[in-house]
Parts: C-alpha cells; sequence; structure tokens
C-alpha cells in the first residue's frame, strides 16, 4: 500500500517549515552558524522528540528554529522539504513560516523569506511543484506584535498569498486576531487559521466567524459539535488534518481513536497533512499510511483524501 500511496498525486496545505528541519540539516547549519545545541548528537536529539503536548513539542521546536540565520539557511530547509515532495509525488505546496520566530531574535523578514521564495521558485522551474507561502502569526504572541509583523511583511507582498495563524492554542483564541486578520484581508491576502486541535470547537466558530478564513488547520474537535460539522459539510469548509501530529500530541492517544474516515464518509472536506514532518515521524505519504495501519483506509478513501488536497488548495 505504501508505494500506490507514495505514487497518489496529492497537495500538502498544513506544513511548517520550520517543522521540516531535520536533525542531521540541524546540526549542519549550527556548525555553519557556530551555534552550540544543548544536544551532542543526531540521536541525543531524535530522543528528545517524544512530547506529551503542544507545549512540550514548541519549547524544543523554536530551539531548533535557532540554527536559521542566513538566507541560504531558509533556502536549504525550504529545499529539502520540497526535494522529499518530489519523492512522495506532492505536486502543490502551500507551507507556512512564522517570522516572528526568527524577527524576534534578529533575523529579518527579507532574510527568512527572501530564502523561503528562492526555493519555492527553484521548485517550480526544476521539480514542476507549484506552491504559494502562508506567513503565520504566533498567537502566544499579542495582536499589536502580529500587526508589526504584517506592516515588515508588506514590502514583499508578492511572496506570500495569505496570512495563518498557529502555536500555542489554549488561551488565545481566534478572536484575541479579529482586527489584523481584517487588516490583512483588506490587504488582499486571503486567511486561514489553526483551530480545533487542543482548542475547543468554539474556537473554529470563532475563526469562521470572527477570522473570515477559507480554511480550518486541523479542526479535528468540530467532530464534537454536530452543528459545526454540519457547517463545515454544507460550505465544504476545508480541514487540514494532521493524523501523525494528532497522536504524536496526544490530542488522540491511538490512531485508532482519529475521527478523519468518519468526517470523510459524512462528507466533510477533510485532507490530509504532515504539520512538522521532521519532529512528528513522517511526511506526507506517511501520514496516508498510517491511516491504513491504523484505521483501515482503503485505496478508494486515499483516492478521495488525496483529491480533497488539490480542491482545496488556495494558491493562484
Amino acid at each position: 500500500m505504501y508505494n500506490w500511496l507514495n505514487a497518489l498525486p496529492k497537495a500538502e496545505l498544513h506544513m511548517h517549515l520550520e517543522g521540516s528541519l531535520e536533525p542531521e540539516l540541524m546540526f549542519q547549519l549550527a556548525e555553519r552558524n557556530h551555534i552550540k545545541l544543548p544536544w551532542d548528537s543526531v540521536e541525543a536529539l531524535r530522543s528528545a522528540y517524544d512530547f506529551n503536548n503542544l507545549q512540550e513539542f514548541l519549547d524544543i521546536y523554536y530551539q531548533g528554529a535557532n540554527v536559521l540565520q542566513t538566507e541560504q539557511d531558509f533556502y536549504d530547509l525550504t529545499w529539502a522539504y520540497l526535494q522529499k515532495c518530489e519523492e512522495q509525488n506532492v505536486i502543490h505546496v502551500e507551507p507556512f513560516f512564522d517570522p516572528q520566530t526568527h524577527t524576534a531574535r534578529g533575523v529579518s523578514m527579507e532574510v527568512a523569506i527572501t530564502g523561503i521564495s528562492e526555493a519555492l521558485g527553484d521548485a517550480r522551474d526544476l521539480l514542476g511543484i507549484s506552491s504559494g507561502l502562508i506567513l503565520s502569526f504566533l498567537r502566544h504572541l499579542s495582536e499589536e506584535d502580529a500587526f508589526h509583523t504584517l506592516q515588515q511583511a508588506m514590502p514583499f507582498r508578492d511572496l506570500f498569498f495569505a496570512v495563518g495563524l498557529d502555536s500555542s492554542e489554549l488561551g488565545h483564541p481566534p478572536s484575541k486576531f479579529t482586527n489584523v486578520f481584517a487588516k490583512a484581508r483588506a490587504e488582499g491576502l486571503l486567511a486561514v487559521a489553526h483551530a480545533g486541535e487542543e482548542g475547543p470547537p468554539e474556537y473554529v466558530w470563532e475563526a469562521l466567524d470572527l477570522l473570515k478564513v477559507s480554511r480550518i488547520d486541523h479542526g479535528v474537535r468540530a467532530w464534537e459539535d454536530p452543528r459545526l460539522m454540519a457547517r463545515l459539510i454544507e460550505e465544504q469548509i476545508p480541514l487540514t488534518v494532521c493524523p501523525l501530529s494528532n497522536t504524536k500530541l496526544r490530542v488522540y492517544q491511538n490512531m485508532s481513536e482519529h475521527p478523519i474516515l468518519q468526517m470523510l464518509e459524512q462528507g466533510a472536506m477533510v485532507t490530509v497533512n504532515s504539520d512538522d514532518p521532521a519532529y512528528f515521524g513522517g511526511y506526507l505519504t506517511e501520514n496516508f499510511q498510517a491511516l491504513h495501519t491504523g484505521l483501515g483506509m482503503t485505496q478508494q478513501q486515499a483516492q478521495r483524501l488525496a483529491e480533497n488536497s488539490l480542491n482545496a488548495r488556495l494558491a493562484p
């Protein structure tokens, strides 16, 4: 089944570029930039990838991002991910990047977005992978900080097409960012947002009604609210679900508990994505394989999920 799933044409709509930083590349960039990591080997770093919740993961995630210093670093990070996409027949990607993770430590918006965009451009030309970049705000920071980040990004408006919202969900509802999302939409940007991962179904309602998003990232806890599910199905609002991430971060204790196939059979526009593949044990094909192994996903269901991903893309 793995080889068949790997050959299936797919799009990836929920993947954080910083979360594709494999330990080997992290150590390579640390050496290049003379940065001392708190782990003494690739093996020691991999052994740290045993998370009990989202916050434990984010602590390591932000520490790892410190090795990204130069335009070449961001290019190499993005290019490594895109090569994996070519191997797995991922023909369209809409990755996230978190500029505040970098500007807060003195790396400019220009350095990050230029390095990423050059790699995406090369992938279009050399690998045939189309793409659109999403600038994500960190929800544990203030809306004022998000406004400042949007202002910093506007000189590079042609390099990204949408804004998103990620990081620690609990205690940081989408409503916290209503004004900055309104400003982004006024600038012609589309909007997506993480909601309903650790946060409750109410966060999904807020993302739809207050942030006016075109797509919900994660959204699995919508399954707990029949009225919300009915709306998602009726309006065919895409959900970018990340199965391995959900089990790695204990949203579900076991893949057998995951509702994605039930949501699919009810008519929801669910898609499969890898989220932070370097940390969560696999890229897109591995997530499809996990659904086959853990939930008995059929080839027909896999085909529908892959078609959903291509139909749910937002980038022109």
